[in-house]
Formats: structure tokens, C-alpha cells, sequence
């Protein structure tokens, strides 16, 4: 399990608002920090949501927005603070590779599944937008819908994943695929 995985599956966003100095009565219900909030109107539990604010997430959107820290800062902070153990991920050993491709059939090949990953992470990109706005509590006592909690789980990652593709190096790039094809064929599978 790779730090964003441990610490969601270990840590609450109430959890971590209460570790971190933010009274949460029993109802669960706090004062936002992330606007002027005289009343309570952030909903802290498993994730969080305001209803001044809008301002929602998991436990490492609500802790990199606190301590103003990357996700990334703030998922190792996390399971630092709370003894969360996890996985460091390394890249694949190119030494177990049994199968030898010429330089163009891998660029060829590579291009074609980037592309296609990228439209499917677009794709779950604009549901996962539609969920968190259409199926978002209207009231604090609201239940929260599952999609919206999907959308809220999820948004970060996939955005994160689409600016790998865009932005990264052809080797991380490359990387990135081999290590979570599984789960954007997962995405797919959403949708």
C-alpha cells in the first residue's frame, strides 16, 4: 500500500483536525479554518466538507490546506504523526524484464496506451466533477451519497495522474503507467 492508501484506510479527517488543535464536538461539527466561520459549519468525519466554504476532501486535502503542505507533504506527515506504516514505492527492476522491445516499438506502443489512459482519466475526471457538484449534502445532518464521496476520494488523484501525463519526463511518464494501469482500468470501469 503506497502513503496515500495507508494513511486514508488509517486516519479520519476528524482524527487528524483533532491532533492537530481543532475542537470537534460530538456532532462533528467545527468552526472551518479555511474561511471566517463563527459558527460551525465544517462536517468532520471519516472526510470532510464545509458548508460555508464549499472546502472538502480527505484527511491529506484537509492537512495539506491546514499546514499549507503539498499532498504529498501532508500524506508523509500524516503517517509520521499517526505511525502509519506503508510501502515506498521504487520503479519496476528493468532487470526482470523478459521481453526486449526496440526503442520505436516502445515509443510507438507507449503513446497509444498514455493516450488511451489519458482519455479515460478525462473522462472520470468530468463524472467525478458532476458527482462532487451534483450529489453534494444540501444540509449538515444530509447523509452523504456515495458518488460524492467517490468524487471527493478520488478528483485529487486522477487530476494529479492527468499532470503526470502532461507534464513529466518521458521515463516518469513511462513509469507511472506501469505501476498504476490496473487502477486507471479501473476508472474506466466507472464509467
Amino acid at each position: 500500500m503506497n502513503v496515500f492508501e495507508a494513511v486514508k484506510n488509517t486516519v479520519t479527517a476528524r482524527q487528524a483536525a483533532e491532533y492537530y488543535g481543532i475542537k470537534v464536538p460530538k456532532n462533528g461539527m467545527a468552526c472551518c479554518p479555511f474561511h471566517r466561520d463563527r459558527h460551525p459549519s465544517m462536517k468532520l468525519d471519516q472526510r470532510f466538507h464545509c458548508f460555508g466554504c464549499q472546502a472538502d476532501g480527505d484527511v491529506i486535502d484537509f492537512i495539506a490546506a491546514y499546514l499549507g503542505l503539498s499532498v504529498r507533504e501532508a500524506a508523509e506527515k500524516l503517517a509520521e504523526d499517526f505511525g502509519v506504516r506503508y510501502e515506498v514505492q521504487r520503479p519496476p527492476d528493468r532487470g526482470k524484464c523478459k521481453k526486449k522491445m526496440t526503442t520505436a516499438s516502445l515509443e510507438r506502443n507507449y503513446g497509444k496506451l498514455e493516450r488511451i489512459c489519458f482519455s479515460i482519466l478525462g473522462q472520470y475526471r468530468e463524472q467525478l466533477q458532476f458527482w462532487k457538484e451534483h450529489y453534494a449534502p444540501k444540509r449538515p445532518d444530509e447523509e452523504w451519497d456515495f458518488r460524492f464521496c467517490e468524487a471527493l476520494d478520488r478528483l485529487t488523484r486522477v487530476e494529479y495522474l492527468m499532470d503526470v501525463l502532461l507534464y513529466s519526463p518521458l521515463k516518469e511518464r513511462v513509469e507511472l503507467l506501469l505501476s498504476v494501469g490496473k487502477e486507471i482500468s479501473g476508472y474506466a470501469g466507472r464509467l
